[in-house]
């Protein structure tokens, strides 16, 4: 009798596996009916762009004609819509839709079509029934207690005035987008060749990026930022999504057991890493060597070859790096001026010294509503600290709640490390995230991180892929067994 029930239940789970695997084919089907129609749409959206790119007002109409398109895409065939939002990811334009205390609120291509993909998406799910069938992480419930702070603090933020009702839902929206984001990548997760295929379209985007970034360089900007990013841009952001990108790339290159997979991978580090320097983003540097230690330290390979790299970097400094780049590092530490810190007068940079001035404007702003913030969008013109910037929106509760997200995304990504130590591509990709995660929380300290698009949209997919791998990977064992 126990072996007949122990049979049921492995019966029972290859039929679940099998349906699954039906499903799926059967989405690809449906996705590939409509793939022609879906192209040539495309076609006439890139033509109506080329026409109308010159022009931020421009913008609305192509967005409203690529609207319903990726929602179709979406709800045909959800995989091909999330390969074209990587794509968006870095390679979207942008515009201005308002301003909160001196600061714009910038909207871009791919928020939109994020959240056109999501309605897709689950239109699909309803279609097909599956709206009850989502799947639970370790990350659900810190992600809804954080979302349902930050509604809290701005519904006060709203009521006191310390926020207009208008931009503060923008930036309420565009917090939650990156959720969202995870949410739907968790539940579209099958198989591992699937996952390969995201990682790698994402990389390959960081390439074209990289490659973007020395065109730039050699054309004579002095510091080189993403695409469609205005006049002034943002270096520093784009540091550190070059600096998440590289731990990924390392992180595959030193686990992968392919030559071929190795060298091509590395050939891009070749091409990033100049550009990581072109932004002369500090933070980003600095992000970047912490990140690189604990690398070396996660990585079941490859640790001696990291370690000589590292030293020869540091024995041939003044040979290999840039004059500017000693002389961006060297205006760091340069005496310009002086400012009071914890009481005692320290000579720095003007850099350093305005963000000084403004984390103490950042601490008076937060006295005045310390409990629960004062709502999302009030921290003013530009406060390069994201956890000043979450102190001041959302308060000590909201700071408590954002910790404790950063630490569930921490213990879900050690907790992949220890099942995937038998995946070599899994564990060199997680290692990688996880170093590229040290990284932006150093980043942090000098810019608003975690609320910047163009970092948060792949760190929140690579999330989703980190905390699906193990139970993909058991799927499919079961499956073959």
């Amino acid at each position: 009798m126990r072996e007949y029930c122990r049979w049921v239940r492995m019966m029972c789970t290859r039929d679940k596996v099998l349906d699954s695997r039906y499903e799926r084919l059967m989405s690809h089907t449906n996705g590939n009916i409509n793939f022609g129609i879906i192209l040539f749409l495309l076609f006439l959206a890139l033509i109506i762009v080329v026409y109308n790119v010159h022009s931020m007002l421009s913008l609305m109409p192509f967005l409203f004609l690529l609207a319903p398109i990726f929602f179709i895409i979406a709800f045909t065939n959800t995989d091909f819509a999330l390969f074209l939002l990587i794509f968006f990811m870095l390679l979207s334009p942008e515009f201005s839709v308002g301003g909160v205390r001196g600061r714009s609120v910038v909207l871009r291509a791919d928020d939109v079509m994020l959240f056109v993909v999501f309605l897709g998406w689950m239109a699909r799910m309803a279609v097909n029934k599956e709206l009850g069938v989502t799947k639970v992480t370790p990350l659900n419930q810190p992600i809804v207690i954080y979302v349902f702070i930050c509604i809290i603090s701005t519904l006060f933020g709203i009521l006191l005035g310390t926020v207009r009702w208008k931009e503060s839902i923008f930036y309420v929206l565009k917090y939650c987008e990156y959720f969202l984001l995870y949410f739907m990548v968790v539940n579209i997760l099958k198989d591992r060749k699937q996952i390969k295929s995201f990682v790698y379209a994402m990389l390959g985007v960081g390439l074209v990026i990289s490659i973007y970034a020395w065109f730039m360089h050699f054309s004579g900007a002095e510091r080189v930022t993403a695409p469609f990013e205005g006049k002034s841009g943002e270096p520093n952001t784009l540091g550190g999504y070059l600096t998440l990108m590289m731990m990924v790339t390392t992180g595959i290159i030193l686990n992968s057991s392919s030559f071929r997979e190795k060298l091509i991978l590395s050939l891009g580090m070749c091409v990033s890493f100049p550009a990581l320097l072109f932004t002369l983003s500090r933070s980003s540097w600095f992000g970047f060597i912490p990140a690189y230690l604990v690398l070396m330290f996660l990585s079941r390979r490859g640790k001696q070859m990291l370690l000589i790299v590292s030293l020869l970097f540091i024995m041939l400094f003044s040979v290999i790096f840039p004059k500017y780049v000693y002389q961006r590092i060297s205006y760091t530490f340069s005496d310009q001026t002086k400012r009071t810190v914890l009481g005692k007068k320290i000579t720095m940079d003007e850099s350093a010294a305005a963000r000084v001035d403004t984390w103490k404007d950042s601490i008076r702003h937060w006295a005045r509503s310390p409990i629960l913030g004062n709502g999302a969008g009030s921290a003013g013109s530009v406060v390069d600290n994201q956890y000043m910037r979450v102190l001041i929106e959302v308060g000590i509760v909201g700071t408590v709640a954002f910790f404790l997200l950063l630490l569930a995304i921490t213990r879900s990504a050690f907790k992949s490390l220890s099942e995937l130590r038998e995946d070599n591509f899994g564990h060199g990709l997680t290692a990688g995230f996880i170093a590229g995660f040290v990284s932006l929380l150093v980043h942090s300290f000098a810019a608003a991180t975690f609320i910047l698009i163009r970092i948060m949209e792949p760190f929140w997919f690579l999330l989703a892929i980190v905390v699906m791998l193990p139970e993909i990977n058991r799927e499919e064992k079961m499956l073959q067994a």
